[in-house]
């Protein structure tokens, strides 16, 4: 994948994430397809003896293996996502190119390892990492996220220069791979607009829609309760709007806490820390609103802020979830 074009002068590289140890690796293009695709590793070169660091789960010691008992197993592909190194699939794609250690060894497809084990990647690997993007979307109503269905066109679509903003300050340009395998962090549904997250990076999808995912978002949802379309706060039983923030359940399941509070007396102010299928429309109805305009505006500490509907700009270099 050719890497996004930075306005100016090269920065200097970045440095390896906390406690990986990267050797230094000929820099190697990416050759397209779904994601980036891993190239035939080279063939080795002779380098000077090195201390590498490593990655460590529970504690122990540096370079030895661990002693039994010291932890369950499992896989390390798994592993080495829940450690923030990338997702389960570019950790396949690392192991299979020979690019992961674990305790000084080369690490097989399928290896189990246990806490205390020593992770190694190569610095090429990280190199693919840097030149993914995200990219942040201002979704309009009638586009869908993810694929096509039903005649509706994804919003993906919209992902192309001329409807890059034009105050986007991330210094980055736009080239045709950086759609190859870019994907969507989460639905907005077709009848809602706002922000929506596409990235090819894996750690970030697993931030903000993995299992065990903590970032929370931001939601302006206008309503009607029953056919009261005016001042439907002071309408609205308090009781209510106490359930909305805690005691409603869908699909058999409780819901997590939420924020949930008038921003004026026509809109409510939703934010959750989890996203079930047109989740805050089926909350309003257990409650008798209807939801009339729904509008995400935050995602972490990411804000849509003045993007234009239909515009997109790129995640900046020091913008974080």
């Amino acid at each position: 994948m050719a890497p996004p074009v930075r306005r100016g002068a090269t920065p200097a590289p970045r440095p390896s994430p906390p406690g990986v140890s990267a050797r230094r690796g000929p820099a190697v293009p990416n050759a397209g397809g779904a994601g980036p695709r891993v190239p035939p590793r080279p063939a080795p070169q002779a380098q000077p003896a090195r201390q590498p660091g490593a990655l460590r789960g529970a504690a122990g010691p540096a370079a030895a293996a661990p002693a039994a008992g010291s932890g369950d197993t499992q896989r390390l592909n798994k592993r080495m996502a829940e450690l923030g190194l990338c997702s389960r699939r570019e950790a396949d794609d690392w192991i299979a190119q020979g690019w992961v250690k674990v305790n000084g060894e080369v690490a097989p497809m399928g290896l189990q390892v246990r806490p205390g084990d020593r992770i190694e990647v190569e610095r090429v690997a990280q190199g693919f990492q840097e030149q993914k993007v995200t990219i942040l979307l201002h979704k309009p109503m009638g586009y869908v996220s993810g694929q096509a269905e039903d005649g509706h066109t994804p919003a993906v679509a919209l992902v192309n220069p001329r409807t890059h903003w034009r105050e986007d300050t991330s210094g980055l340009r736009f080239s045709p791979p950086q759609l190859r395998g870019l994907a969507p962090c989460g639905r907005l549904d077709i009848d809602s607009v706002g922000l929506l997250v596409l990235t090819q990076d894996g750690r970030v999808a697993r931030q903000l829609i993995g299992e065990n995912s903590e970032v929370d978002k931001e939601y302006l949802v206008r309503v009607q309760y029953g056919d009261i379309a005016t001042d439907v706060q002071s309408a609205f039983p308090r009781e209510q709007l106490a359930r909305l923030c805690h005691g409603l359940s869908l699909d058999g399941q409780a819901l997590k806490p939420a924020k949930v509070e008038w921003q004026n007396p026509e809109q409510l102010r939703f934010v959750l820390t989890e996203g079930k299928k047109r989740q805050i429309r089926r909350m309003c109805e257990l409650v008798g609103l209807k939801v009339v305009g729904l509008k995400r505006i935050r995602i972490g500490r990411v804000v849509l802020g003045n993007l234009p509907v239909g515009q997109w700009r790129y995640l900046g270099p020091h913008e974080r979830f």
